[in-house]
């Protein structure tokens, strides 16, 4: 699975659990918006994270 970032923006606006998160990185750790993007992909998404299959359903909606 490769990350896009249009899905997994469009992922946190639809769960706001992940918009949370989101935006406690950014403070918390001091990340820019797409760094802070790419880092909850990599913790939410990817190797069978909790939001897996709903990224993968908003991935093939974008193709």
């Amino acid at each position: 699975m490769k990350y896009n970032k249009k899905s997994m923006t469009k992922l946190i606006n639809e769960h706001r659990e992940l918009h949370d998160e989101l935006k406690k990185l950014k403070s918390d750790m001091g990340l820019e918006k797409n760094r802070a993007i790419k880092a909850l992909y990599h913790s939410a998404v990817a190797d069978e994270g909790p939001y897996m299959k709903a990224y993968q359903e908003l991935d093939r909606l974008h193709k």
